[in-house]
């Protein structure tokens, strides 16, 4: 299984075992990861190499937000990197407890790719159409992305599952 973690992220997927397929032939990601794991499979399909099951895991979903909304999340990043950085991980967790994270060096690139990506409905049925199963999931109470329009695209193209009381990170307490 090849994981991608979130942004700012590392060595979090133990937080996702319960969802997790461990098969050599899964790749999963959390958040932004979900951006890098959809291009990893695009990718090795193109290549002709097997992924049976795309896991996205709370992908990132702002498409639905304009720009204003992306310009002020990155003056706030610019301005106070470490204050936005804490408020971003503690709307992750919101409204549970938060549980023990690594973090990498965030890069400014990184966050300007995740607030403004937009999910290609024809590249996910391009890898529908190889035979992969996608299968995503979305915590009803995640403070980050817009779940509702998330749901709403995902549905005809992957198994959505929806944790009514899961946060970002899709926990539950």
């Amino acid at each position: 299984m090849k994981f991608y973690s979130g942004f700012s992220l590392k060595n979090e997927e133990y937080l996702f075992e319960p969802f997790l397929k461990k098969g050599a032939y899964t790749v999963s990601g959390f958040s932004y990861g979900s951006i890098k794991a959809l291009a990893y499979t695009i990718e090795q399909l193109q290549q002709g190499k097997r992924i049976d099951t795309l896991q996205l895991l709370s992908p990132v979903f702002f498409q639905t937000q304009g720009g204003k909304f992306h310009r002020l999340q990155m003056l706030y990043y610019t301005k106070e990197r470490k204050k936005y950085m804490r408020n971003f991980i503690d709307s992750c967790f919101m409204p549970y407890e938060k549980k023990e994270l690594e973090f990498k060096k965030e890069k400014k690139e990184e966050l300007e790719e995740l607030l403004t990506y937009e999910w290609s409905i024809s590249d996910l049925l391009e890898v529908q159409s190889k035979g992969v199963k996608i299968e995503v999931y979305l915590g009803g109470k995640d403070a980050i992305i817009d779940v509702e329009e998330a749901r709403k695209l995902f549905l005809d193209v992957a198994t959505v599952t929806y944790i009514k009381e899961a946060s970002h990170f899709l926990q539950v307490s």
